[in-house]
């Protein structure tokens, strides 16, 4: 098999954390007297880092960021981490590339504190050999910055056997610039046109379809 170290963003990728993530936002949002009635309006808050989501769909400045983002993690501490499902497949597909001898790792922006909780919460911690994330103090937020990690802290040197799971633009635009090929999945929260043109190597529909990638 070509690959060996399996690296696989979080949310929208693993879970399906749509409503701990968007509920989070308009919790944070209702501190500035900010009303969201559409909830999908805030899907594009899964996946990048908080505090750039902030600044970007709501002006918010930096210090304005930094503090909705205190305000999200009040909520999402107590309800928002468990209001999560994992996508159907993964629990036979994980169990299946473990015994395969591959080394899984999970490569998240999500602070890898809270990405441990969710993973033992959903019995699924036991697959991955390392899980990486940022800091909650805000460093080690970008993806990039993530995959290097990761990559550096399992010893990681032959990149040709590394592979970024991912379904957003940031996914596979920075495997690419930490050296690695990517998988975009179409079960999460990005689109084909965007992983396209981000230049993935792959690009699945169903979690099935990762399995014929991988365990050729």
């Amino acid at each position: 098999m070509r690959y060996k170290y399996i690296l696989f963003d979080l949310d929208g990728t693993l879970i399906d954390s749509g409503i701990g993530i968007t509920n989070s936002v308009m919790y944070a949002l209702k501190k500035y007297g900010i009303e969201v009635r559409d909830r999908r309006e805030l899907y594009r808050f899964i996946g990048p880092p908080l505090w750039d989501s902030f600044e970007k769909y709501y002006g918010f400045s930096k210090e304005e960021s930094k503090k909705a983002v205190e305000y999200y993690r009040e909520y999402y501490r107590e309800k928002g981490i468990f209001e999560c499902l994992l996508y159907d497949g993964y629990a036979d597909l994980l169990k299946t590339l473990k015994e395969n001898n591959m080394i899984l790792i999970v490569a998240t922006s999500k602070p890898e504190i809270f990405a441990k909780q969710i993973l033992e919460h959903i019995d699924i911690a036991k697959y991955f050999t390392y899980i990486a994330g940022s800091e909650l103090d805000g460093t080690r937020v970008k993806k990039d910055e993530v995959i290097k990690y990761a990559l550096e802290s399992c010893n990681i040197n032959d990149l040709s056997k590394a592979i970024m799971i991912g379904d957003r633009e940031h996914d596979i635009v920075d495997a690419k610039n930490a050296g690695i090929d990517s998988i975009g999945v179409l079960f999460g929260y990005g689109n084909r046109s965007e992983l396209e043109k981000s230049g993935a190597n792959f690009i699945v529909d169903t979690v099935a379809d990762i399995g014929k990638i991988l365990l050729k």
